[in-house]
């Protein structure tokens, strides 16, 4: 997804608990620091932080297979890719 302007703090959070991985790990493969990838998740709404940190961290999820799904009437969500597609 090139549009990472509407990537809830809550869609990172339930990615990286989908690929069963701690802030710190994604943190580091993103490299942000902790604190800041809390507060991202931690965001109401949008995910909150420079754009920069924000396309960071939504490019590791995506390399590690994460899909993410724009609102569609239904909410936004994500979701793994299929393993033999990596």
């Amino acid at each position: 997804m090139s549009d990472f302007n509407h990537i809830t703090g809550r869609q990172l959070a339930a990615a990286r608990a989908l690929l069963g991985i701690g802030q710190v790990e994604l943190a580091q493969r993103a490299n942000v620091s902790a604190p800041t990838l809390r507060r991202m998740e931690d965001s109401e709404g949008a995910a909150k932080g420079m754009k920069n940190n924000v396309a960071s961290v939504v490019a590791a999820l995506e390399t590690a297979g994460i899909i993410f799904i724009d609102s569609n009437g239904n909410g936004p969500g994500v979701r793994l890719r299929d393993p033999s597609q990596l």
